[in-house]
């Protein structure tokens, strides 16, 4: 028998089975033959006691006669019986009348026999006379050889021996066929049907349940089998449909469903190479959306996800000669133009797509047009890998938007070298701060009727060690796009408040410090409590600080902006909104906030005089400070008659040349110091 087979589960139950039926077996086997000890012992009794009885009454007279040849007689009929090894007849005083014995037969147990019956079994009578006397003529006794009943008891312990280990034999093979028959085969075919069943769909082949068991455990267990295999069937195919999704979402863009950014690489990879082999060209496309900010704040965001949807929809249909629409991100878009010769067919594209996009869009019953800038690189002529052809492109398309809008751009050196000079310019910012290279320029914030200062706005230069002043135009930006802003930010602050603190100390009591905020500096968390420390440092009484924020970073989230600059008032400092009128939805949402100034951006300022329009806006914007408590100033101010304008329609405070440009600290403390001077002199004139 091999090992497999020794392994089975019939087999291991056949053993089990078998050992507890041959202990039970021996067992019972043993109480038969304890039982059949206990009557041959009983039955050699009854043997001796019948021959005494038989031989009383003779051996009586024979003793009571004292007669030898009577008791010689007796004697010798009890040795006829073939059990009688030895028999004798003794008087009441023991001395023997008669004694015959014999030789006892060999017996093949002898050593067990003697064990369990005795080497010889003695058995005596005693010779009573009748009644009434009962007197005592002596013994009666015999000794038996037990041999016939030994064997007789060692035969049937034998057979019940032969008897038991055959009915064990026999109880184990119809046990071995049952247990083949009723549960090794239908195992064997389980599991045989088991190792067919295909890992990716365990469901396709279920279990049958044996014949005959169907409702036994063999079947339960096939039906649970079944059950659990259904189980990983569909965790198998949620499994695949997650893989997929997880696929999807890392190579496709949610909302729109085409390729992003990694997914275009690839497939932009692909077409370079075929590109090479053919001598062919490939043009790659960086589509922006011209102030698409403008419409998510004037529709909302939900608008503006299915017009980026709408629009994906447009490009998918523009030209089947695109070998790839990818969506980069926010608003920009990726195209990637094959089988073409001539590099106006890729300007052609680019005219079509913005004159697609010019087309009225219809959303939410809005009909909304679309102005886009497109940058453009071609292979070979603009790069060779994918990475510099994209990058490239989003780089023309970015400086692009810095010049008009709604047009299309192609990749020259010209850009490349302006690509390259804010690179330099980026890494100069960077050394910028801690080589003391940034600046605090200070302009004067007056109030008409008296001109008399009352605030100055600081104002960040950069002198640059080799290019000179560099325009805030230029490096904020900068600093906003690596994340420089907050440090740079943070440390106008502190200059700004030690410098309010010294004017205040040289007596110039009561002049407000004005101070820029960025974006990233509003939604900074730390701003409120970093707000306090420098008013309690440098000892700032309270609303002697202003800060200002712009609209456009105010409207990016007006809920999240309202509950940060009520934090912001805890601090005790004046909230002003620059800028005012640049951008959007400002009158619907200026009342939610917690402002205290109104700020109108120059733009608007410069003409004032001649632009019916600007000065229409102005004097609403003004109107709506007054209604709404809030002081108005107007940046920009350059001529009288702006100022004369300005005060006729109660615009309180003015900033701009006409007062005095940006200087130094130590150039605005002379001029602050002799405007206190012009005006206490014009408040003692009669």
């Amino acid at each position: 028998m091999s090992s497999d087979a020794r392994q089975t589960l019939s087999h291991r139950l056949l053993g089990l089975a078998l050992l507890v039926a041959i202990a039970l077996d021996l067992l019972f086997s043993g109480a038969q033959i304890a039982y059949d000890l206990r009557q041959t012992r009983q039955a050699i009794d009854r043997d001796a006691a019948q021959l005494l009885d038989m031989f009383r009454d003779a051996s009586i007279k024979a003793a009571y006669r004292r007669d030898q040849s009577l008791a010689l007689r007796v004697v010798q009929g009890l040795l006829d019986h073939p059990g009688v090894h030895q028999a004798r007849i003794d008087d009441d005083n023991d001395a023997p009348l008669a004694l015959r014995e014999r030789v006892a037969g060999a017996a093949a147990q002898t050593w067990l026999s003697d064990q369990l019956f005795g080497r010889e079994q003695r058995f005596g009578l005693r010779l009573i006379g009748p009644a009434p006397r009962h007197e005592h003529y002596g013994e009666l006794a015999l000794t038996l050889d037990s041999s016939e009943r030994r064997d007789e008891f060692f035969a049937n312990s034998r057979f019940i021996l032969v008897t038991a280990m055959t009915r064990v034999l026999l109880l184990g093979l119809a046990l071995l066929l049952l247990y083949r028959w009723q549960l090794s085969r239908p195992l064997a075919r389980l599991l045989e049907h088991l190792a067919h069943i295909d890992p990716e769909r365990p469901d396709h082949n279920p279990l049958a349940p044996p014949k005959g068991h169907e409702h036994d455990e063999l079947g339960r267990w096939a039906d649970s089998i079944n059950r659990l295999l259904a189980t990983i069937a569909g965790h198998n195919r949620q499994r695949r449909e997650t893989e997929s999704n997880l696929l999807r979402m890392t190579q496709f863009d949610l909302l729109t469903g085409l390729p992003n950014r990694q997914l275009l690489q690839q497939q932009l990879e692909q077409l370079l190479r075929d590109a090479s082999h053919t001598q062919s060209r490939v043009a790659v496309f960086c589509l922006g959306l011209d102030d698409f900010n403008t419409v998510n704040e004037k529709y909302g965001y939900q608008t503006g996800d299915r017009l980026l949807v709408a629009v994906a929809e447009r490009l998918r249909a523009l030209d089947r000669r695109l070998g790839s629409l990818a969506r980069l991100g926010g608003d920009q878009f990726a195209l990637i133009q094959i089988a073409f010769e001539q590099t106006y067919e890729v300007a052609e594209l680019a005219q079509q797509i913005l004159d697609d996009l010019a087309r009225p869009l219809h959303i939410d019953r809005h009909a909304i047009s679309l102005q886009a800038t497109l940058g453009i690189t071609l292979y070979p002529e603009d790069g060779e890998s994918t990475e510099r052809l994209l990058l490239r492109a989003e780089q023309t398309m970015t400086l692009a938007k810095q010049g008009a809008s709604n047009h299309y751009q192609f990749y020259i050196a010209s850009l490349d070298r302006e690509i390259r000079r804010q690179r330099a310019l980026e890494h100069d910012l960077r050394q910028a701060l801690h080589n003391g290279q940034l600046e605090l320029y200070y302009q004067p914030q007056v109030s008409n009727p008296g001109q008399q200062a009352v605030a100055v706005e600081a104002l960040l230069r950069w002198r640059h060690p080799q290019q000179g002043f560099i325009p805030p135009d230029q490096f904020i930006p900068l600093a906003e796009q690596n994340g420089l802003i907050l440090e740079i930010g943070d440390w106008v602050l502190e200059r700004a408040c030690r410098q309010l603190h010294d004017w205040h100390a040289q007596g110039l009591a009561g002049l407000r410090m004005a101070v820029n905020l960025s974006t990233a500096q509003l939604r900074n968390e730390k701003l409120p409590r970093q707000i306090a420390n420098l008013t309690q440092r440098y000892r700032l009484p309270p609303y002697s600080l202003e800060l200002e924020v712009t609209e456009t970073g105010l409207m990016a989230d007006v809920a999240s902006a309202a509950q940060r600059l009520l934090s912001l008032r805890l601090a005790k400092v004046l909230l002003a909104i620059d800028d005012f009128g640049t951008g959007y939805s400002s009158l619907s949402y200026l009342k939610t906030l917690p402002l205290d100034k109104i700020k109108i951006d120059k733009s608007f300022v410069r003409d004032l005089t001649r632009d019916e329009d600007d000065a229409t806006l102005v004097r609403s914007i003004i109107q709506l400070a007054h209604n709404l408590n809030m002081k108005v100033i107007a940046e920009g101010v350059e001529t009288a008659e702006q100022e004369a304008y300005l005060l006729a329609h109660g615009c309180s405070e003015g900033q701009g040349y006409l007062y005095c440009r940006p200087l130094p600290a130590l150039e605005v403390t002379q001029y602050l110091f002799n405007a206190t001077r012009r005006s206490s002199a014009a408040a003692r004139q009669p």
